[in-house]
C-alpha cells in the first residue's frame, strides 16, 4: 500500500492515529486546572502578561483570557453570540466533479458533517476568535472497516506553544518537552482579526485593557456605595459612662449596619444622619456601559443590537449588516481551517489521494442565488448547457438519491420514459424528454410551427414595404400615427390571410381526426 501523505505532505502513521497524543495528566504539563491572572491585574502585571506571549510564554495571557470570559458577563455574551452565530450555520458539501468518485467522496464527508456533536464542536474550534487559535485533536474510529471521525476534542490552548524561531508553528507541551503535532490528527484554527502573529490575532489581547478598567470601575462603584449607600451611624454617651458602656455602644451601632438590630443600656443614643451626597452619582455607571459598548464595537463590529440607544430599531438594522461581515470572514476562515485539516486527510485515508478534494461551505443559503441558478439551468440546458447532476444537487443542498428510490420527473417525461432509464445523466435525460415531448405533438402543434417556417421571408416585404421611408419624414407622432394607419389600409396582406387560411384547415381536419379515432 502508497504511503499516505496529510495535508502538509508529511506521511501519516496509522499507529498514532488510533491514539490520543494531548490526553490530559494528572501531573505535568497538561493539567486540566490552570492557575487565574484576574485577581489582583494591574496595568503592570499585565503588561507583563502580554509581553510573555510574545516572547514565547503564552501560558498567563491565556489563563487571563480565560478568566475574561467567566467573570465579564457582558465580554462572555457577546463572544458567545459570535461564535454561536458561526457555529450554527448551514454547511454544504461540494464535489470536486460529477465523476463518480467524487461524489463517493463528498458522500463521505456529508455523513461527518451530519454528526449530532458537529455544532458544538465547531463553537470550540471557534474558541480561537478569543484567544487567536485553537487546536482540536482529531480522534478517529476504525472498528467499521474505514476511517471515520469518532469525536473532535477541544484541547486547553495552555498546552501548547509558538515555535521561537518562526512564531506560528504550534507545537505541544510534553513531559520531555515540546512536541510536533502528529500528522493528520489536528484541526489547528488561527482566527484571522488582524495581521500579524497568531498570538497576537485574539480579541481577548484588545479586550484586556477594557476588562481591566472596568474591574476597576466597578470596585469603586462597589466602595461607594458601601460608604454612601446608607446613613452614617452615630453612637452618644453621657459623661459618666465607663470604657465598657463605650465598647457596648460601638458593638450596637456596628451591628445596625449587619443585622439591623441592637441593645444598649437605657441613656445612650444611636442617631442616623443621611448622606448628603453632591455631583453626579452614575458617572460609574457611564463608565462601565462605555467600556461595555467598547467591547461589543470590538467583537461584534457595531453595539446597535447590545446596547440600548437612541434611535433603536433603525440604528440595530445599519449594524446588523456589519455583523454579517463578521460572520461571513468567520465563516470563511472556518470552513477553509476545515477542509485542510479534516477533509484532505478524511477522504486521502478511506479514497487515496486526489488532486482535488471535495470542500464544504458555510453560510447562510441565498434563496434569490439558488432561483436565479434554477431559473438559468431550466432555460439553458436545452439550448445545450451542460450541467452536473452533483453540481446541482449540491448548490439545492439536496443528497443523492438511493439506487433504488423513486425520482420525481415531469409527468411527460414519466409516461414516455421508461424506468429503467429514469437515473440517466441530466442532458441524457433532457434528450429523452425532449424526445418524448416531440411525440405528443399533434397537427395542430405543426400547423403553428409552419406559420413561422421559411414562407414568412416572402410574405413580409408586402406588410412592410414603403413603411420606414414614410416614418423617416414624420416631424411628430401624430403624423407617425396617420402614415402608420394609412399603410394599413393599403398593405398587402394577402399571403398571411391565405397561410393562415391553410392552417386552420389542417387544424379543423385534424381535430376531426382525432375525433374520429377516441
Amino acid at each position: 500500500m502508497a504511503q499516505v501523505l496529510d495535508q502538509y505532505g508529511n506521511p501519516i502513521r496509522p499507529t498514532q492515529m488510533k491514539q490520543e497524543q494531548a490526553a490530559p495528566t494528572v501531573i505535568g504539563v497538561r493539567r486540566p486546572v490552570g492557575n487565574h491572572q484576574a485577581p489582583g491585574l494591574t496595568p503592570p502585571k499585565l503588561a507583563r502578561i502580554l509581553r510573555e506571549s510574545l516572547d514565547g510564554d503564552p501560558e498567563r495571557y491565556l489563563e487571563l483570557a480565560e478568566d475574561m470570559e467567566e467573570r465579564n458577563e457582558h465580554y462572555a455574551g457577546v463572544l458567545g453570540v459570535r461564535k454561536r452565530q458561526v457555529s450554527g450555520l448551514e454547511i454544504t458539501v461540494e464535489a470536486a466533479s460529477d465523476a463518480a468518485d467524487d461524489v463517493a467522496a463528498a458522500d463521505l464527508v456529508r455523513d461527518v458533517i451530519d454528526r449530532d456533536d458537529l455544532e458544538d464542536e465547531l463553537f470550540d474550534i471557534l474558541d480561537a476568535v478569543g484567544k487567536g487559535f485553537s487546536a482540536t485533536e482529531i480522534i478517529w474510529d476504525t472498528s467499521e472497516g474505514q476511517w471515520t471521525v469518532d469525536a473532535l476534542k477541544w484541547r486547553d490552548p495552555r498546552w501548547f506553544v509558538f515555535d521561537r524561531n518562526d512564531g506560528e508553528t504550534l507545537r505541544l507541551r510534553g513531559p520531555a518537552g515540546d512536541e510536533d503535532l502528529w500528522p493528520a490528527k489536528w484541526i489547528v484554527h488561527r482566527s484571522k482579526i488582524k495581521s500579524g502573529l497568531t498570538i497576537r490575532g485574539g480579541l481577548a489581547r484588545s479586550a484586556a485593557w477594557a476588562y481591566l478598567f472596568k474591574t476597576f470601575t466597578a470596585s469603586d462603584w462597589a466602595i461607594f456605595c458601601e460608604a454612601y449607600g446608607q446613613p452614617l451611624r452615630i453612637g452618644k454617651y453621657g459623661e459618666n459612662a465607663s470604657e465598657e458602656d463605650k465598647a457596648i455602644l460601638l458593638r450596637a451601632v456596628s451591628s445596625v449596619a449587619s443585622d439591623f438590630a441592637a441593645t444598649i443600656p437605657e441613656g445612650m443614643l444611636i442617631e442616623f444622619v443621611q448622606a448628603s451626597i453632591t455631583g453626579s452619582i452614575d458617572l460609574y455607571e457611564r463608565r462601565a456601559d462605555w467600556l461595555d459598548r467598547q467591547i461589543s464595537k470590538l467583537v461584534l463590529g457595531q453595539t446597535g443590537t447590545t446596547d440600548a440607544q437612541a434611535g433603536g430599531y433603525a440604528v440595530g438594522k445599519v449594524h446588523d449588516g456589519v455583523r454579517e461581515d463578521i460572520e461571513r470572514a468567520d465563516a470563511r476562515q472556518l470552513a477553509a481551517t476545515l477542509n485542510r485539516d479534516l477533509i484532505i486527510p478524511l477522504v486521502s485515508l478511506n479514497l487515496g489521494p486526489r488532486k482535488k478534494y471535495p470542500k464544504i461551505r458555510i453560510g447562510r443559503p441565498d434563496e434569490t442565488d439558488i432561483n436565479n441558478l434554477v431559473s438559468n439551468v431550466v432555460k439553458l440546458v436545452p439550448l445545450g448547457l451542460k450541467v452536473g447532476m452533483s453540481t446541482m444537487r449540491d448548490k439545492l443542498g439536496l443528497p443523492d438519491p438511493d439506487k433504488d428510490e423513486e425520482l420525481l420527473m415531469p409527468r411527460a417525461a414519466a409516461r414516455a420514459q421508461p424506468s429503467d432509464q429514469q437515473d440517466q445523466p441530466l442532458p441524457t435525460a433532457i434528450a429523452a424528454q425532449s424526445q418524448a415531448a416531440a411525440a405528443n405533438h399533434d397537427a395542430i402543434d405543426l400547423a403553428s410551427a409552419r406559420i413561422t417556417d421559411d414562407n414568412w421571408q416572402e410574405m413580409t416585404p408586402p406588410v412592410v414595404d414603403g413603411l420606414a421611408e414614410a416614418l423617416s419624414g414624420a416631424a411628430s407622432v401624430e403624423e407617425a400615427q396617420a402614415i402608420m394607419a394609412r399603410h394599413v389600409s393599403a398593405m398587402g396582406v394577402n399571403a398571411f390571410v391565405q397561410q393562415l387560411a391553410r392552417a386552420a384547415f389542417a387544424a379543423r381536419i385534424s381535430g376531426e381526426a382525432d375525433e374520429a379515432l377516441s
